[in-house]
């Protein structure tokens, strides 16, 4: 990682600034440092769907710098981003020359790949838009850290955003997150999500603990079992002991 920031260049960037969109080739790979970038992808006829929102120590737009196809999805801010930028033919170079750099990326890879099964099951077989949301919600403040009013993240999504992000109407998450601030589950004021009872959170997001069950009572200690040997018919010849 050292090796990869020495090789880039730091720079600023305001919020709504495009690092890369969907279609174009790759120039090189972004190593976010402050701020926050949503990944979206757009339909033939305009909708849009959130992928992720990346969080400072991610790298964007490994996976198309190792095979050259061009990009899958766009990155955008949401606020102002410090981001550090290594050219592509630096970050190959760099790849061929450290063996241990080339098993850092597969294993972000990797990650990343086990990332997507979670977004794909978590929406694909979600019971509800109550659920996703939830689950959402959640997973947005995995690494906050606590506070005495409940874990909190600056999450700088719009109503219209989360939608687009758990695939539903932005009236829909508007509803839901009122009902959420009204039984004291989770608030969104501004750009600031607090999470105020999270183990209620999970019940809603089917992430809870399924409740232990008692061991079954063991039968009563009784002295040797007789076991009864079967019934032969009269006359029958004895076994033989060889």
């Amino acid at each position: 990682m050292e090796k990869l920031r020495a090789e880039g260049f730091v720079c600023t960037l305001p919020a709504s600034a495009v690092l890369f969109a969907e279609g174009q080739s790759p120039r090189g790979v972004h190593m976010l440092v402050q701020g926050h970038v949503k990944l979206t992808l757009t339909s033939s006829d305009g909708k849009t769907l959130i992928l992720k929102v990346s969080e400072p120590g991610e790298i964007l737009g490994m996976a198309n710098c190792v095979t050259g196809h061009p990009y899958e999805m766009t990155a955008q801010t949401l606020q102002n981003c410090q981001v550090n930028f290594v050219k592509r033919e630096d970050f190959v170079r760099l790849l061929r020359e450290q063996g241990p750099a080339c098993l850092e990326v597969a294993q972000h890879l990797s990650r990343a790949c086990h990332t997507a099964y979670d977004q794909i099951r978590a929406l694909g077989l979600a019971h509800s838009v109550t659920e996703k949301l939830a689950r959402f919600l959640l997973d947005i403040t995995f690494d906050s850290r606590p506070t005495p009013h409940g874990d909190s993240v600056e999450l700088g999504l719009t109503h219209e955003e989360i939608a687009q992000t758990i695939g539903t109407s932005r009236e829909t998450v508007t509803r839901l997150l009122a009902e959420f601030r009204k039984k004291r589950l989770a608030s969104l004021k501004g750009s600031v999500l607090r999470i105020q009872d999270k183990p209620s959170l999970e019940r809603l997001a089917g992430m809870a603990p399924a409740p232990s069950r008692a061991p079954a009572a063991l039968p009563a200690k009784r002295g040797p079992a007789s076991v009864a040997s079967p019934s032969l018919p009269r006359g029958y010849p004895p076994p033989s002991r060889q």
